[in-house]
């Protein structure tokens, strides 16, 4: 194994609950009740079926739009809050000190990537960023991570991809990558399958005992 890729939203910051307490929020404004099976098929990847739900649901076109502006306004105030999901920090650490290559895959865009890795201070540790600035189609897509891996010029599975969503775990099997799942609140009851791995929390297994997990696919 020669490299671990990191999805961001869910992953490294979790949130994802966040998004959805905040359109939970605004919709109930609306009389729109929204549950987390409604909201998930949306997360790790583009806003379009989502909005459009909205907008079929309300029955009124181009309201979606609006509310992601409403949304979009609460949601800095609340993210600014939070700090990254408990062992980020250990795994990347752990992943310098074994000579590993560590990039990131996103379906954000790069400005937003950029401001909050700077803010955790974990931006030094990523070689390789590609974010759905750098791609024609974002996850489940497998394109975010097949650029991953053409930059740092390896196979794909010669890495491991770490995920929260169903999107981007298909993303990345769809590259060729082994991936393990890391549910966040709103991502854990999605029907995750043929991942390599599952946690609850990277403080749930060290990044060694997971390649040693998957040691035996290799």
């Amino acid at each position: 194994m020669k490299a671990v890729v990191f999805d961001f939203d869910g992953l490294i910051l979790d949130t994802e609950t966040v998004w959805f307490e905040c359109y939970k929020e605004v919709l109930e404004r609306y009389r729109l009740e929204l549950t987390l099976e409604q909201f998930a098929p949306s997360i790790g990847t583009h806003n379009d079926d989502f909005r459009n739900y909205i907008e079929r649901e309300l029955s009124e076109p181009g309201i979606g739009h609006a509310i992601e502006q409403e949304v979009a306004a609460m949601i800095p105030g609340r993210v600014d809050l939070l700090q990254a999901r408990g062992g980020v920090q250990s795994y990347l650490e752990e992943a310098r000190q074994l000579g590993l290559r560590i990039a990131l895959a996103t379906s954000s865009d790069r400005k937003w990537i950029d401001y909050y890795l700077q803010r955790l201070e974990l931006r030094h540790y990523f070689e390789v960023i590609q974010t759905s600035d750098d791609v024609s189609a974002v996850k489940p897509d497998p394109e975010l991570y097949l650029r991953v891996i053409d930059e740092l010029g390896i196979q794909a599975h010669e890495a491991v991809a770490f995920e929260d969503s169903l999107n981007g775990l298909r993303a990345a099997k769809g590259a060729g990558l082994h991936c393990t799942i890391v549910p966040n609140p709103v991502t854990s009851f999605l029907p995750f399958e043929q991942y390599d791995l599952r946690l609850s929390s990277m403080e749930e297994m060290s990044l060694s005992d997971v390649l040693a997990r998957l040691q035996p696919q290799l």
